[in-house]
């Protein structure tokens, strides 16, 4: 009988978010494999670049000879990222009402 109660109670999630979710994170995984076959395979030096977004406050950093163009190009991501969330965030409100 209780769990009768909560049945209903739960997220509802469809095969194709957990499918996209589980892409992601196999793509995260795979580019850290192939930049770390390229750094034993190439050797040298490499660069790091990044933005970590804190609600509305980016923190960018950025190490070596190309950190310049990394660090521009995390924040171009973060930008389209911000819009594309935005945009999407308004039309899923305007379905709702």
């Amino acid at each position: 009988m209780l769990n009768e109660e909560y049945e209903d109670v739960g997220l509802d999630v469809s095969n194709r978010t957990l499918w996209l979710l589980f892409l992601g994170i196999t793509l995260v995984f795979v580019g850290i494999f192939v930049m770390f076959v390229a750094l034993l395979a190439f050797g040298g030096s490499g660069s790091v670049g990044g933005v970590i977004l804190i609600g509305p406050i980016p923190i960018v950093f950025g190490a070596g000879p190309e950190s310049g163009l990394l660090v521009a190009v995390g924040i171009v991501i973060t930008i389209v990222s911000v819009v594309l969330f935005w945009v999407f965030n308004k039309s899923i409100k305007r379905k709702n009402d």
